[in-house]
C-alpha cells in the first residue's frame, strides 16, 4: 500500500479513531506515528460520552476485559475541604455508558492504536512526517522520514493531521490561534498509597479547588496503587517568581486542605511534570485535501476531562465527513470541514462551563436552587455537549451572579485574530452567530 487513500500523521486517540472509522469502510488508510508505543501520555480520565465512539470502534469489550479502574462520578471539593455529594452518571442515565474508566494512556493509547490495525490500518511507529505536500492548496500526501533517515514521498486523497500539540498543519498554515481567557498551565505527579474512596466511589475524580482559589487540583485514582495530582493554575501564577516546578506544587498541596489530607500516607512515586499555555485552537477544521483532529485542532482545559473526548469525537466526525468525500469524489474544504460547525459548538459549551468555573460558579448552590436541572448539569459534565437541549442551564446560571458579572465572552468575540465572517467551518461558535 504505497499511496492509499488516506494518510494521518499520529497514532494517538484522534489518529487511531479516525483512521479506523475511515478503514472500516474499505478505504486504505496509512498512519505514521513518530515515537513508539507505548509512551508516556497525561489525560487519564473518560467521561461517559466516550461509550459511543468507542462502540463504533469495536473497543467496548476491549476495555470491558481490561484493568482499568471503574469510574462512574465525579466529586468536587471546595477550598476548605468540603466535599460535594457526588454526581453519579447512572442516575442521570441508567445505560451502561454511565460506567466509564480511568486509564493510564500508554497502556489505552496502545490498545487504540491495535484496534486500527485489526481493522486493516497500516500503522507504523517510528516515522516521521517533515512535511505536508501541496500542490497550490490542496493537500496531496506527505515526506516521511524513515528510522534509517531514508525519505519517502506518500500520496493521498486525503491528510488527516492528528499529530497533537505537535500542530505539524496548523504551524504550516499559520492556524492556532490561543484561547485569551484560559491563559493556565499544569503541574503534575503521580502517587502511591494516597487515599481513594471505596466501593462505588473508589474510582471517582476529584476536582479539589486550592486554599486560595486561584486554581485547582485533579484527583485521578489509577490501577497499580496509583494517583494522577495536577495542580491547575492561571500562568504567571503557577510558573513565574518560584524556583521550581517541585516547590509550586508543595506549596499548593501544603495550602489545599482536601489534597493534603489524601496525600499524607503517600509516597510520591514520579518526578514533576509541567505544561504551559495549552488553551488554543485552530481557525479551520480543513481545507482543500486535509483535516485537523484531536489536539492538532484544539485543547480545551483538564477541567471536566473532556479531552480524550474531543479527540475521539473529532475523529469520528471527520471520518464521516472524509468517507462521503470519498464517496462523492469530492475532498474540498467544504466537504472535509462540514463537521466544525457542530463539533465547534459543542466545545464552547464545554469552554463556557470551564470559565464558569474559574469565575467561581457553586455546582452546589446551582443544584439547590434549581433542582430540576441537575440532570442536565450533569449531561454537560459526562460530555454530551452536542445537543442544543443542554443550553437551558445557562440563563438560570445567569441569575446566581452577583451585581455586575456578565457571562464568559465568547471565543471569537474576545479574540482579535478570528474574523467574524469566516466561513462556517471557520467558526468559533456555530454559523450565523452574532457577537
Amino acid at each position: 500500500m504505497k499511496n492509499p487513500d488516506v494518510v494521518v500523521i499520529g497514532g494517538g486517540p484522534a489518529g487511531s479513531t479516525v483512521s479506523t472509522l475511515i478503514a472500516q469502510k474499505g478505504y486504505k488508510v496509512r498512519l505514521f506515528e513518530r515515537e513508539h508505543f507505548p509512551r508516556f501520555h497525561i489525560g487519564e480520565s473518560l467521561i461517559p460520552e466516550t461509550y459511543w465512539v468507542l462502540e463504533r470502534l469495536g473497543m467496548l469489550e476491549k476495555m470491558k476485559k481490561s484493568h482499568f479502574v471503574h469510574k462512574h462520578s465525579v466529586q468536587f471539593v471546595n477550598s476548605a475541604g468540603k466535599t460535594s455529594a457526588p454526581f453519579y452518571f447512572w442516575d442521570n442515565k441508567p445505560h451502561e455508558c454511565s460506567q466509564t474508566w480511568q486509564v493510564v494512556r500508554s497502556e489505552f493509547d496502545l490498545m487504540m492504536l491495535n484496534n486500527a490495525r485489526e481493522h486493516g490500518v497500516d500503522a507504523q511507529e517510528g516515522v516521521r512526517v517533515r512535511e505536508v505536500l501541496f500542490d497550490g492548496d490542496k493537500a496531496y500526501g506527505v515526506k516521511i522520514q524513515l528510522e534509517d533517515g531514508t525519505l519517502e514521498e506518500v500520496h493521498a486523497q486525503v491528510v488527516i493531521d492528528a499529530s497533537g500539540q505537535s500542530n505539524l498543519l496548523a504551524n504550516k498554515l499559520g492556524l492556532r490561534t490561543w484561547d485569551p481567557v484560559l491563559n493556565k498551565g499544569a503541574i503534575w505527579t503521580y502517587w502511591k498509597g494516597a487515599y481513594r474512596d471505596e466501593g462505588k466511589n473508589a474510582g471517582a475524580t476529584m476536582v479539589l479547588q486550592t486554599g486560595n482559589k486561584k486554581g485547582w487540583f485533579w484527583y485521578i485514582p489509577l490501577h497499580d496503587d496509583r494517583i494522577s495530582v495536577g495542580v491547575v493554575g492561571p500562568f504567571d501564577y503557577l510558573f513565574k517568581g518560584r524556583e521550581s516546578h517541585e516547590q509550586t506544587y508543595e506549596e499548593e498541596v501544603e495550602a489545599c486542605p482536601g489534597v493534603k489530607e489524601r496525600l499524607a500516607n503517600a509516597t510520591r512515586d514520579t518526578g514533576y511534570f509541567a505544561t504551559k499555555d495549552y488553551s488554543y485552537r485552530c481557525k479551520q477544521a480543513a481545507g482543500n485535501g486535509w483535516v485537523l483532529v484531536g489536539d492538532a485542532f484544539g485543547f480545551l482545559d483538564p477541567l471536566y476531562s473532556s479531552g480524550v473526548l474531543l479527540a475521539l469525537k473529532s475523529g469520528q466526525l471527520a471520518a464521516d465527513a472524509v468517507v462521503e468525500g470519498l464517496q462523492k469524489g469530492d475532498v474540498s474544504e467544504a466537504q472535509l470541514g462540514s463537521w466544525g460547525p457542530d463539533f465547534n459548538k459543542g466545545v464552547d459549551r464545554m469552554r463556557r462551563l470551564v470559565c464558569e468555573y474559574y469565575e467561581g460558579f457553586s455546582f452546589g448552590q446551582f443544584i439547590k436552587t434549581y433542582p430540576h436541572l441537575r440532570n442536565t448539569m450533569t449531561d454537560l459534565l459526562i460530555g454530551d455537549l452536542f445537543t442544543e437541549r443542554v443550553d437551558e442551564v445557562w440563563e438560570p446560571m445567569e441569575t446566581l451572579y452577583p451585581e455586575g458579572k456578565v457571562p464568559p465572552a465568547p471565543w471569537f468575540s474576545v479574540n482579535p485574530e478570528l474574523d467574524p465572517e469566516m466561513k462556517a467551518n471557520e467558526l468559533m461558535l456555530p454559523a450565523g452567530y452574532k457577537p
